[in-house]
């Protein structure tokens, strides 16, 4: 497709609160906004939004990515996904799903069709890590606005104290049972551990969670040994997660059997095709990457050809994407709506986002 100009602004939102993982704390997400302009003046919206607790590509890595865009006047996904375009995960994707919008938006234009209701996917609820008294008063929150399934983010008490591994999980366990006795026996509860646990405290902290009924451990550890020997001492389903970047890792970790599914951050993976194939491999659901209204947009859509596909890891499970209510503010003037736990796509055609651009230049970096 020939461009005729690429504007790559890097912003920020605040959080409501901070956001507290084992990874540590965000008080808010960086990310930057891409916008590819075609020819006939069509603008395609993409959002790289770099993983900078994870030791990922820095933001002014992914923002010289981008921009080094300009010197192509043609862009197409097969250069985009390959070496010579020289792009980390986060500005591919951002990329790939600007061209995405692009040709969703010209696609409607040409067919003189506008684009139609599509439906909505079941979201979970994110709570940051915190004790009891913080954490089971938000989640009964999320469940008054119509979600069934909750994540809770676990081992951040072992980040903070660094204490090693004779860390009892016992606070993590506590949280768990608190959360599990003010939602009742039919709220799907879900853990996450960022892969801070080492095995010998998973295994002993699934155990104490299994009568709980824990719907999976997402990375409860850092590698694909430890989660293969973890596998065989829990009944809690193990996914993936900072293990799962490529359909390479997705295939090592299927044929391993460490873990029995995986969430896909579009970001981390590169983009919505890396995506899908990784769930060619691997039962797969979407989550957030901490996105923008954008990035949200795309993985709903991502969320939505699973689903089409019967590539998701079950059909009631609940995907990782209503993240954007943990944020103060956003920089679209329409973007996807969360509804009674299901989130919906904008009614116009590509992604539907429109961009506020007086909100993005209050919160350009």
């Amino acid at each position: 497709m020939r461009i005729a100009s690429v504007e790559v602004v890097p912003y920020a939102l605040p959080f409501r609160e901070p956001y507290v993982t084992a990874s540590g704390t965000l008080t808010r997400r960086e990310m930057a906004l891409l916008r590819l302009r075609s020819q006939d003046g069509m603008v395609g919206l993409g959002e790289a939004v770099p993983l900078s607790l994870r030791g990922g590509t820095g933001l002014g890595q992914v923002v010289a990515e981008l921009e080094r865009l300009s010197k192509r006047d043609r862009l197409d996904e097969a250069l985009l996904r390959s070496d010579a375009a020289e792009l980390s995960p986060p500005a591919r994707c951002a990329a790939l799903t600007a061209l995405l919008d692009l040709r969703g938006k010209r696609a409607a234009a040409e067919d003189g069709v506008s684009a139609g209701p599509s439906s909505p996917i079941r979201c979970n609820a994110t709570l940051v890590a915190g004790d009891p008294a913080t954490v089971v008063p938000a989640a009964e929150r999320w469940a008054a606005d119509g979600f069934s399934t909750f994540k809770l983010k676990l081992g951040a008490e072992i980040a903070k104290t660094r204490v090693g591994p004779r860390f009892s999980g016992s606070r993590d366990v506590e949280l768990v049972r608190t959360v599990r006795e003010a939602l009742g026996p039919r709220a799907r509860i879900r853990v996450d551990a960022n892969g801070a646990w080492d095995l010998e405290t998973a295994t002993r902290t699934l155990a104490e969670l299994e009568p709980y009924e824990i719907e999976l451990a997402e990375q409860p550890v850092a590698t694909v040994e430890e989660a293969l020997e973890l596998a065989g001492s829990t009944g809690i389903p193990l996914a993936g997660d900072e293990s799962v970047e490529s359909r390479a890792d997705a295939e090592r970790v299927a044929a391993s059997g460490a873990f029995a599914l995986t969430g896909i951050k579009l970001s981390k993976v590169g983009g919505p095709e890396e995506a899908l194939e990784i769930a060619e491999v691997l039962p797969a659901y979407v989550t957030s990457a901490l996105d923008g209204p954008v990035g949200i947009a795309a993985a709903l859509q991502v969320a939505q050809s699973l689903g089409d596909l019967g590539r998701t890891a079950g059909e009631s499970l609940a995907h990782g994407l209503a993240t954007q209510r943990l944020f103060a503010e956003t920089i679209a003037s329409v973007e996807c709506e969360l509804r009674n736990g299901l989130l919906h796509l904008p009614s116009s055609p590509g992604l539907g986002v429109e961009i506020d651009d007086e909100a993005l230049q209050a919160h350009r970096l």
